[in-house]
């Protein structure tokens, strides 16, 4: 995700050339190399340690892995529009088929696990922003979908069903994600600002309102042609949406600055130096990157070029904590701090391998030799005086 974050910051920068477009271009084909990797290495996991695989996903703060998985194919598709469509590799109606995967992988992933996650209480006085993970990648529907709208026709009714599903799922992960950050605001009145690697969960915060007002924008900008064009609503309506989605899209892109100022003025102050806390970092890169869109986006729209050159500074600050990052990153899996399980994780993984083998061997010896099971009763425990319970147990 995090490399993801660069050329989808880089693609917002209005004045293009070849050079720019190889940049990106290359964070692209890294972004699909990572995901692979990461994705390869938890298939592994799952089959080689099934029972810590599953201890991971019912796990209330370590689960959000899941969703950040369809979050990176989100990045996946944003760059296939972006770099390989141009070129004539792929077609619109891939694109469109990628759509509906992914709606379909958000909703598969999003609502097991977020029932995973109401399924248990939680100390509000640990809340971090980055629970909201769990609903990024319905919010993110909303993102991919004026993506996915610039390689139709305006005039195919498949742009429709785009338009609306984008609308819907935008509309239903930023209210999600907006009640996650009412608890985070709550939680920082309660104990103050976010300390420790807690401290880059603070930057989730303003992902929600950056995200939504880009997807407000696009949306409400390939609407006025979609809604015209099949004659929906009024024939005023696609530019009433556009004028609402603009407004609100500033709002929103207002909560948005205010909570990343609100999460980097305590930052250098509150996060722990240590390279083991290294990877919550990566939370600094993309979910900044909606809001840092919106701000070229609405310099195109408001006709503010300052706004352009605010967009073009944030994206080149992207790319240098992006570089810092991966060099911190790789200097902490050298030192052998990060991606190696606790010590009790594969102890208790260890114990079960052997417990099983155990059993099966026990089971096995007591086998008659015609290779029938044995009889229960002859395993049941001697009978003395007293009560015994239904396992044997005396009671008496």
């Amino acid at each position: 995700m995090g490399t993801g974050a660069v050329y989808v910051t880089l693609s917002g920068i209005k004045d293009r050339n070849s050079t720019l477009t190889t940049i990106e271009t290359i964070f692209y084909f890294l972004n699909m190399a990572l995901f692979l990797l990461n994705t390869m290495t938890l298939a592994i996991q799952a089959i080689v340690y099934p029972k810590q695989a599953w201890r991971l996903m019912q796990d209330p703060v370590k689960g959000i892995f899941v969703p950040l998985v369809v979050l990176s194919f989100a990045t996946i598709i944003i760059g296939t529009i972006n770099y390989a469509f141009p070129t004539g590799h792929v077609s619109a109606s891939l694109i469109y088929a990628l759509f509906w995967v992914y709606v379909t992988f958000a909703c598969v992933t999003c609502f097991p696990m977020l029932m995973i996650w109401f399924n248990k209480p939680h100390d509000l006085t640990k809340f971090t922003p980055a629970y909201a993970f769990l609903i990024f990648p319905m919010m993110l529907v909303g993102v991919v979908a004026f993506n996915v709208l610039k390689t139709m026709d305006p005039s195919d009714t498949r742009a429709v069903g785009v338009l609306f599903v984008g609308y819907f799922f935008q509309g239903l992960g930023f209210f999600m994600t907006f009640i996650y950050i009412v608890i985070y605001v709550i939680r920082i009145m309660t104990t103050g600002f976010l300390d420790g690697h807690q401290a880059n969960g603070a930057f989730v915060a303003c992902g929600p309102p950056g995200f939504t007002a880009l997807a407000l924008i696009n949306l409400g900008d390939h609407a006025r042609d979609i809604l015209d064009i099949h004659n929906l609503i009024t024939p005023q309506a696609g530019e009433i949406w556009y004028a609402g989605s603009v407004m609100a899209a500033l709002m929103l892109y207002g909560l948005a600055v205010f909570l990343f100022l609100f999460g980097v003025l305590p930052y250098w102050f509150k996060i722990h130096k240590h390279l083991n806390e290294i990877l919550g970092c990566w939370a600094l890169t993309f979910p900044n990157v909606g809001w840092i869109n919106t701000t070229s986006t609405l310099g195109g729209v408001l006709n503010i070029r300052g706004f352009r050159t605010v967009h073009l500074i944030m994206t080149v600050l992207i790319f240098i904590t992006w570089f810092i990052l991966i060099v911190l990153t790789a200097m902490a899996f050298w030192k052998g701090l990060i991606f190696f399980s606790k010590e009790e994780d594969v102890l208790k993984d260890t114990y079960a391998v052997k417990e099983s083998d155990s059993d099966e061997k026990n089971w096995k010896k007591l086998s008659f030799s015609d290779g029938h099971p044995p009889n229960h009763d002859a395993m049941a425990p001697p009978l003395h005086s007293g009560v015994y319970s239904a396992n044997g147990v005396r009671m008496v």
